[in-house]
């Protein structure tokens, strides 16, 4: 099988990729994967004038590549993290689910609320994260608009490849929190887990876990990064 490592990202927060590429890189030479980071201009914005929709061109892609993982550029990856592709079965996709704890009430929310919009698919729960996110040829479809539409609202991208996923009947398969683990995870509801037992750090939204320290996700990614790779 080809694989590929799929990002997003441009020059405008190449301070941050400069840190983040080299964890992402080094993973994709592991597991034997090709490494590409996506750019163009996406087919749409989103309400916060994001690229989000960049990720549709893995829809693209996948007539190249068997499987992709999709990683978002906000992340680290630690040094035991596994081999994705292995972990992950070719017919479904991976992804955690983000409608857990603290954040169960609002992302069951956006579950309806797309659904009353676009149309009932009959997706009760299983809000998937596209930080990371695994995908074969037959996925393939998820890539697609809804009927030429994009949801532009909050939740964007995840929210549009998630309605899909339901849309058209594939199966996902929910990965531990530890190849996701972002802020939301650190909370009490979760026993306060720690980031660095995991194997994939998210500096998603504001990104900061170490308030007392950082100011910003890239102060902290920075803080991460040497305390993880202090001694490579």
């Amino acid at each position: 099988m080809k694989y590929c490592v799929v990002t997003r990202a441009d020059g405008n927060i190449k301070e941050m990729t400069d840190i983040t590429f080299k964890s992402i890189k080094e993973y994709a030479k592991r597991v034997g994967a090709d490494f590409k980071v996506l750019s163009h201009e996406p087919p749409v914005m989103t309400s916060d004038n994001n690229p989000h929709y960049r990720i549709l061109e893995v829809g693209n892609l996948l007539d190249e590549y068997d499987r992709i993982f999709c990683i978002d550029c906000d992340m680290i990856i630690n040094e035991n993290c596994p081999n994705i592709f292995e972990e992950v079965p070719v017919d479904m996709v991976g992804s955690i689910f983000e409608d857990k704890g603290s954040r169960k009430p609002d992302r069951l929310g956006k579950i309806k609320q797309i659904q009353n919009k676009w149309g009932d698919v009959n997706w009760k729960e299983g809000y998937t994260n596209a930080g990371t996110f695994v995908v074969s040829k037959q996925h393939k479809n998820i890539f697609d608009s809804h009927n030429g539409e994009y949801w532009l609202d909050w939740g964007s991208a995840d929210l549009h490849l998630s309605y899909n996923i339901y849309k058209y009947g594939h199966k996902v398969y929910e990965l531990s929190f530890k190849w996701n683990h972002m802020t939301m995870f650190s909370e009490i509801w979760n026993n306060n887990a720690s980031r660095f037992d995991s194997y994939i750090i998210h500096y998603a939204g504001v990104g900061v876990f170490d308030s007392d320290v950082c100011v910003n996700k890239l102060e902290q990614i920075k803080l991460d990064y040497d305390k993880i790779y202090k001694n490579v």
